[in-house]
């Protein structure tokens, strides 16, 4: 028996009774957050290093020889540098597999601290599992040796295969060292050697940026200004040149209410729906109707009389059924609704978040939407 469904979900945004600009809502005090959270130091960052690198002592579940010579030359290369010469030899261990080794340096890292690193294989191997790293060295952008890993690699999946069957939990070919990097080469940054030193923010807002220099100006006048929506430049006051990290440590603690557009974040591949606080609808009326035709064949076997001279046959046999939805219903939204009234009146229409996503859609080309809407 097969079974086809068409959904055809037909979408009426009704007519804006009227266009109304909406004013923000001022019934809910903004949730306030410390600088700290909003806003790094310019310069205070992460840099990222990369390596290749060959891991052993893999149960048979390495790289084929044959499909990633990649893998081969880098080995010979590894034994030779052993003083083993293996160039002439036909080679077929699959106990070794290429990796790729990536970390990140923190900044101010210095030498000799350790750093976690991330494996993940290039060829065709099954597993990492039982793995031993052998020593990588890691590079930065500018090509320089800031790291050196090496250890034995973790995973957190498994693959298990039989003659009929393969059961694979989580991604065994990627894995990581915990502490498997030593740090050979700090990043040179002369922190605190220029007079002034600059916020930057994770949101840009210009609203934003002005209340962190709002803040910071209550507690050292005339000391920030914003420079645009995503930095504010700080001076540093002649008592703190000695000690930049307290001057910082009172800055971060300051407390900002941040601002933000309204915005709503749909992704259509897992239908999910993200609406900001400060989403606003004008007087909007939504109908959401569904037209389902449900085809069900059933087929069924003729057979003849005995001596009928007939023959077996198959006969169709079809049931359609159809369901025009009649049980929904209009919702009329009123101008200037909070995310909470926005969200009950969707509800009211027994709808699902993928239902949702295109009536959102639908208000905002209906132009009732005072928000961004931001498709993934």
């Amino acid at each position: 028996m097969t079974e086809v469904e068409i959904m055809l979900k037909p979408l009426c945004a009704a007519l804006a009774l009227c266009a109304v600009l909406v004013t923000p809502f001022s019934g809910v005090m903004a949730a306030q957050s410390r600088i700290k959270d909003i806003a790094a130091v310019q310069g205070v960052r992460d840099n990222m290093l990369v390596g290749y690198g060959l891991v052993v002592g893999l149960d048979g579940s390495g790289d084929s020889l044959r499909n990633a010579p990649f893998t081969k030359q880098s080995l010979e290369a590894m034994l030779e540098r052993l003083g083993v010469n293996t160039r002439d030899s036909d080679m077929k261990t699959k106990n070794v597999a290429a990796v790729m080794v990536t970390a990140e340096l923190p900044p101010f890292g210095r030498a000799g601290s350790r750093l976690d690193v991330t494996i993940s294989t290039l060829g065709d191997a099954k597993s990492l599992a039982g793995g031993t790293l052998l020593v990588t060295p890691l590079l930065g952008a500018d090509g320089e040796v800031y790291a050196v890993a090496q250890g034995q690699v973790s995973i957190s999946g498994f693959k298990a295969q039989g003659a009929g069957t393969t059961v694979t939990k989580g991604v065994p070919t990627s894995g990581r060292i915990a502490n498997g990097a030593v740090v050979e080469k700090e990043v040179a940054y002369a922190f605190g050697s220029e007079p002034t030193l600059r916020l930057a923010l994770r949101n840009p807002d210009f609203t934003t940026a002005r209340r962190v220099a709002q803040a910071v100006n209550g507690q050292f006048k005339g000391a920030a200004r914003a420079l645009d929506p995503s930095t504010v430049e700080i001076l540093i006051p002649a008592q703190y040149r000695g000690d930049i990290v307290a001057y910082i440590t009172r800055i971060e603690q300051l407390m900002v209410t941040p601002d933000q557009r309204a915005r709503i974040v749909i992704d259509e591949a897992s239908g999910t729906i993200v609406i900001g606080a400060d989403v606003r609808v004008s007087t909007v009326a939504i109908a959401q109707g569904n037209l389902t035709v449900r085809i069900t064949e059933t087929p069924q076997v003729s057979q003849p009389a005995p001596f009928s001279g007939g023959q077996t046959t198959v006969v169709p046999r079809s049931d359609v059924q159809v369901d025009e939805g009649g049980e929904k219903r209009v919702v009329v939204m009123e101008a200037g609704v909070s995310l909470q009234d926005l969200v009950n009146g969707l509800n009211g229409l027994g709808l699902g978040p993928r239902d949702m996503i295109p009536i959102l859609e639908a208000i905002k080309a209906a132009g009732a939407l005072q928000a961004d809407i931001e498709v993934m």
